[in-house]
């Protein structure tokens, strides 16, 4: 049996990678279809959604890619996976965020993404994400 670990990298990375390649169709093919996804700014924002369903969280990525003029640049680190069973996890990563435009790469953020994710078949989905951003971006 193939450890878990790989296939949830694996998982949360292409989610990264469709966002920095503006591939929505592969962004939402990473989170289950009842998935919901919430997001917060800073210690003191406003939570953000939730965004209920596949639909919905790949309209969400879509409009924001939509509004974006710069290249995009998700970088995980630091995952930790704190809860295991056969066909769930719980897992959380930092996240820096970069942006490439006009010649220049600066850093638009940093944060963390907390994952719950379970095992369809021999994939491993996101069934519910929070993002925590430090700054806005």
């Amino acid at each position: 049996m193939t450890p878990i670990r790989p296939l949830i990298e694996n998982t949360l990375h292409r989610a990264a990678w469709g966002y920095d390649e503006n591939d929505v169709g592969l962004i939402a093919a990473q989170f289950t279809e009842n998935a919901s996804m919430t997001m917060q700014i800073g210690r003191d924002g406003d939570l953000i959604g939730p965004f209920e369903g596949r639909e919905a969280i790949r309209k969400l990525h879509a409009d924001s890619l939509a509004s974006q003029t710069d290249q995009r640049r998700h970088n995980f680190s630091n995952l930790i996976i704190d809860k295991e069973t056969d066909g769930s996890a719980s897992t959380v990563a930092n996240l820096t965020l970069l942006s490439i435009e006009n010649g220049a790469v600066k850093v638009l953020s940093s944060g963390w993404y907390r994952d719950e994710m379970v095992r369809q078949g021999e994939d491993w989905l996101i069934r519910s994400r929070h993002i925590y951003l430090d700054l806005p971006y």
